[in-house]
């Protein structure tokens, strides 16, 4: 049985050797301070402007869905040469 006595033991050093993980939540209880965090101080928009981010972001989306498709057919046809290379 040496196999299963230095299995048991490295089994208890490996133990001995992790953190005590119980002790890092002792000490928050759960709860969650809010003064301790950074509050942001962020301004009011306008309608206009997020009507202007909103067609920013659709323009910026539609762009990389053409680059997006335009990769994606460049590599289909690709493929396409490829495997007829290799068939005849």
């Amino acid at each position: 049985m040496p196999f299963g006595e230095s299995f048991l033991s490295t089994i208890k050093s490996n133990k001995s050797i992790m953190l005590d993980k119980s002790r890092r939540f002792r000490k928050s209880k759960g709860s969650f301070d809010w003064s301790k965090s950074p509050q942001l101080n962020l301004p009011n928009s306008t309608s206009e402007q997020l009507e202007e981010i909103r067609l920013r972001l659709k323009k910026e989306n539609k762009e990389i869905e053409f680059k997006l498709f335009i990769f994606l057919v460049s590599m289909a046809i690709v493929l396409i040469i490829a495997a007829v290379y290799i068939l005849f």
